[in-house]
């Protein structure tokens, strides 16, 4: 026991240290370049100030991240179907790009919940010993079921309102949910790890950041490259394959519980371990040279 009551003391006295440095970390040089460890007590603070909101709340912000996200996946549905007549049907999939980040712009500058740019975020309090395991998973998934629930409303209009617009048809939603799903699960797995990780990155490379027009551009670069390499998003990605499955008979449940299942999971590890984890990790590892070396 007693052993247990010293462990525990240092455990205390540790984490003390770790606050100390972050309440103390400050710009590299006055106001243009952020430190890492500014750049992390911000991040924790903006994930805590999502726990602290109702349910209510992240549950309709999350939502309105799900509709949001779907004007993406209606300039995606556009432009195959523009230049489908012109360019084959791999080049399709590399223009897309272009247009991709739109919806993730709409959906991160107008603050609401995206799971996979907060993954990171809502799993920094953890770490930092502020919010417990379990709140996380509450709260992940709150935020997971508000989002594809807004994915399935957008992705019933635009299934009507794309054909009535001759923005696209129903074959055009068709190949976009197969070349989604066309991987076996693993591939989806490991594809959405770095989509993940990628959208964690993003997070943090926004926080770093000191005006709009550079967040506009980190969100640009980093989903467009998401999409030109193909890598699986578990929220768009939703979209489009339940909107596949809906028109389709060529696109199973089995098909979407599959992408589904492979994506939250690899997106939820991107995000929560190879940024939130190394990047508070690598924090904690500096502050415990220095003071070994002090």
């Amino acid at each position: 026991m007693k052993e247990e009551e010293i462990e525990a003391k240092e455990q205390e006295k540790k984490q003390e240290n770790i606050d100390k440095e972050l309440k103390d970390s400050t710009s590299l040089s006055g106001d243009s370049t952020k430190s890492h460890g500014e750049i992390l007590k911000q991040q924790i603070v903006e994930g805590q100030e999502t726990y602290d909101r109702t349910p209510q709340s992240i549950l309709l912000s999350s939502i309105t991240a799900g509709l949001e996200i779907g004007f993406s996946y209606l300039l995606l549905c556009s432009v195959f179907y523009f230049f489908s007549d012109s360019l084959q049907e791999e080049s399709l999939f590399k223009i897309m790009a272009f247009v991709y980040p739109i919806g993730f712009i709409m959906v991160i500058l107008g603050q609401s919940i995206l799971f996979t740019e907060q993954t990171s975020l809502l799993t920094l309090p953890v770490l930092n010993n502020k919010r417990s395991i379990k709140s996380l998973l509450k709260i992940w998934g709150t935020v997971i079921a508000g989002n594809l629930l807004g994915g399935y409303i957008i992705a019933f209009i635009l299934i009507w309102i794309g054909p009535k617009l001759n923005l696209f048809e129903h074959n055009t939603i068709e190949k976009i949910a197969h070349h989604v799903t066309d991987y076996n699960g693993f591939v989806i797995f490991v594809s959405a790890i770095l989509a993940g990780w990628l959208m964690g990155l993003l997070s943090w490379l926004i926080t770093s950041s000191r005006d709009t027009m550079s967040r506009i551009f980190i969100i640009y670069i980093i989903t467009a490259t998401m999409s030109f390499t193909g890598l699986h998003h578990s929220i768009i990605g939703s979209i489009e394959v339940f909107s596949g499955m809906i028109i389709s008979s060529k696109i199973e449940i089995l098909d979407y519980l599959k992408f589904q299942g492979c994506a939250l999971l690899g997106n939820s590890i991107g995000g929560g371990v190879f940024v939130a984890l190394l990047k508070y990790r690598a924090f904690v590892y500096n502050i415990d040279m220095e003071r070994r070396n002090y």
